[in-house]
């Protein structure tokens, strides 16, 4: 009698995982602003002085003040060019950062780690700060919030976001792998219809927003979108310095980018 044999066993491919799988350093920043913003639940006063101390007053910088003392002193003078991006006007002004960082900030922190993530992020605050106070010298409302930071990371996104099997791409790999690919270099991104076409929508966007007085995400604050444009050049342009994935000889880039659209 011949023995029964066994049913051949299905070989099951391991789960994908989501593309939205937050990352261990995107997830430590996010917590970091949630637990920052618990100021609101202070007394009226300490919560205006720690905006004060803490958020970024271009008058505080106007060298015809010098005699005036600002609330932090000098210190203020250099830490608030990043801690204004650690602060948020209300629940819905950090929802709306943090959503729109996302998908960008994913990749971006499993591409660099987290000490890169942390001081790009920085990096990119600096970076908006100073673009405010070139185009508002003598305001003295504080300028609060990620949004510099998050431009930034949006426009380093985009050197890779496009790319065959990165994030945005038609045909991706999982997370990690879609974080990992070969960057374009700078002018090969902006020679890349769909890079442009992003640049175009932001770009549009922004200068709408900031020229129609339009607030996002809270009620009776203005957009710095200054900031958000010195945060996005910043982040364009500084990715290299901080991209620890080699790069491509530039064929390869130039046929990666195509993303399979093309068919033989």
């Amino acid at each position: 009698m011949k023995p029964l044999e066994s049913p051949p066993q299905l070989s099951t491919p391991p789960p994908r995982e989501p593309i939205l799988t937050l990352p261990g350093p995107l997830t430590a920043y996010v917590l970091l602003l949630a637990v920052i913003h618990l100021r609101v639940l202070l007394p009226v006063e300490w919560e205006n002085w720690t905006i004060d101390v803490f958020g970024f007053i271009p008058k505080r910088y106007d060298s015809t003040l010098l005699s005036i003392d600002f609330p932090g002193g000098a210190g203020a003078r250099v830490w608030t060019f990043v801690t204004y991006s650690l602060l948020h006007a209300s629940f819905s002004h950090i929802a709306f950062n943090v959503l729109w960082l996302l998908p960008f900030g994913s990749a971006l922190a499993r591409r660099f780690g987290a000490l890169r993530f942390f001081l790009f992020m920085a990096v990119t605050a600096i970076a908006g700060a100073l673009a405010h106070l070139v185009t508002h010298e003598h305001a003295v409302a504080p300028m609060i919030g990620a949004s510099a930071s998050v431009s930034g990371a949006m426009a380093a996104a985009i050197r890779f976001a496009f790319v065959k099997g990165s994030f945005l791409s038609f045909s991706r790999g999982d997370a990690d792998a879609a974080a990992k690919v070969p960057a374009l270099s700078l002018s090969r991104a902006l020679r890349n219809p769909r890079v442009l076409g992003f640049l175009g929508v932001w770009f549009g966007v922004n200068i709408i927003f900031g020229l129609g007085s339009i607030s996002i995400g809270t009620e009776g604050v203005s957009v710095a979108w200054q900031a958000h444009i010195g945060g996005f050049f910043a982040g364009l342009l500084l990715f290299s310095l901080f991209d620890p994935v080699p790069g491509t000889p530039t064929h390869a880039a130039d046929a990666s980018s195509q993303d399979g659209s093309r068919r033989p």
